[in-house]
């Protein structure tokens, strides 16, 4: 399918899309190097922390840890939007699997997936 199908497709409502959560979550951790960015801000807590600002750095760690499991919940609705709007995107998370869709039949239940090569 291709891109320009996908989205009239979503449109239409003609499609189920299947994103898998944990793999998602993973994905964009990866894309947006998280753990590199997460060190850092911890490290910043924790100097805070010690030269006297505590509730600050208790906050700046707080904020470390927490946004990035925020990022992560919120990864298969990013993806989605993403394909959405991009057509490399859409191509590259299709071809790794991460993106499926199924046709929706006119009562409401799926039909088989076809395998289409971009």
């Amino acid at each position: 399918m291709t891109h320009s199908e996908f989205t009239a497709a979503h449109a239409r409502g003609e499609i189920k899309v299947e994103i898998d959560p944990k793999a998602a979550a993973r994905y964009l951790s990866a894309r947006l190097l998280l753990p590199f960015v997460m060190m850092p801000v911890l490290g910043i807590g924790v100097a805070l922390a010690l030269t006297g600002w505590i509730f600050t750095g208790l906050a700046v760690i707080a904020a470390g840890i927490i946004a990035p499991q925020l990022i992560k919940r919120g990864a298969p609705r990013f993806i989605l939007t993403q394909a959405l709007q991009e057509l490399e995107f859409y191509g590259e998370v299709t071809r790794s699997g991460l993106l499926r869709t199924t046709p929706v039949k006119s009562d409401g239940e799926a039909s088989p997936p076809r395998h289409e090569v971009l």
